[in-house]
């Protein structure tokens, strides 16, 4: 059977008007990192409908992501994520237009890599503090918008930057803390309620000098369908969309949301007492 983009994704049409299909076909999206929520943003992107995408990633497969990412199976064991996610892309889409960073992105290569972007999606690993918040600058400069929904434990936090608001930066006020506090801040940031924390029952699990936490494929999928979704509605500009300060989080275990609102970011009193609250739970000093 030969491929028809308009057959292969017409059931989106309904949530969408047959012009705002037409729209996605030609919009560019950016995802860095197709890893955990990497991988499953980039299949719902490409399941949107969306034509035209830049990807990167450096890393291989290994058996310690089985339990959560999109492209990890013992088929593609060993094999670099970015070449097994952009077969499985055109797999879907064989029109779809793609360039991969197969290096990841660098300071050296990421004007390239967000070259007439419409939305960065980030999924860069939680510990890529350095690169992350160089994209995120340069997103910020070239009146890029940028998401990020990450998996908290049974659910997902999402935080949308967009352009002449605040920033990724005034946000998160990373600058003059340790590595393992910028980590944790970054967490608090994304999540400022830390709901998760209530039912994490292995706290030995999270050390992040060691640069490990626990995840589930459950916090993947949800980030996936939460990030997705407001990339559709800033890709079509349609719907309102909650940004920095303001962020969602909803946890599945808990049966939660929480709409939270953090002026100054994580320099607001309350930032600051989940941040002691956060370095109490896992016992850092």
């Amino acid at each position: 059977m030969e491929f028809s983009y308009d057959e292969a994704f017409s059931r989106n049409i309904g949530w969408v008007t047959r012009e705002e299909f037409k729209l996605l076909k030609n919009k560019k999206v950016a995802v860095g990192g197709l890893g955990g929520v990497g991988g499953s943003h980039l299949i719902v992107l490409a399941r949107m409908g969306i034509g035209r995408f830049h990807i990167s990633d450096l890393d291989t497969f290994e058996l310690a992501n089985f339990n959560r990412q999109y492209g990890a199976s013992m088929s593609t064991l060993g094999q670099p994520k970015s070449e097994v996610m952009e077969r499985t892309i055109r797999d879907i889409n064989p029109e779809a237009e793609i360039v991969n960073f197969k290096q990841g992105i660098t300071l050296e290569n990421l004007d390239d890599f967000l070259k007439d972007v419409d939305i960065y999606v980030d999924s860069l690993d939680i510990f890529a503090l350095e690169i992350r918040r160089a994209v995120f600058a340069r997103c910020y400069e070239l009146g890029i918008p940028t998401i990020t929904a990450a998996p908290m434990g049974m659910g997902t936090a999402m935080l949308v930057f967009m352009p002449g608001k605040m920033s990724f930066e005034q946000y998160f006020a990373l600058d003059g803390y340790s590595f393992e506090e910028q980590i944790m801040r970054f967490v608090i940031g994304v999540s400022p309620t830390v709901m998760q924390r209530k039912y994490l029952v292995e706290r030995t699990s999270v050390n992040f000098l060691k640069k490990k936490v626990p995840s589930t494929p459950m916090g993947i999928e949800l980030a996936a369908g939460v990030a997705c979704t407001n990339v559709l509605k800033i890709l079509l500009n349609r719907g309102d969309v909650i940004c920095a300060p303001w962020g969602l989080h909803f946890d599945a275990y808990r049966n939660q949301l929480k709409k939270t609102w953090r002026p100054g970011g994580n320099r607001n009193p309350l930032q600051r007492l989940m941040f002691w609250r956060l370095k109490q739970l896992l016992g850092v000093e």
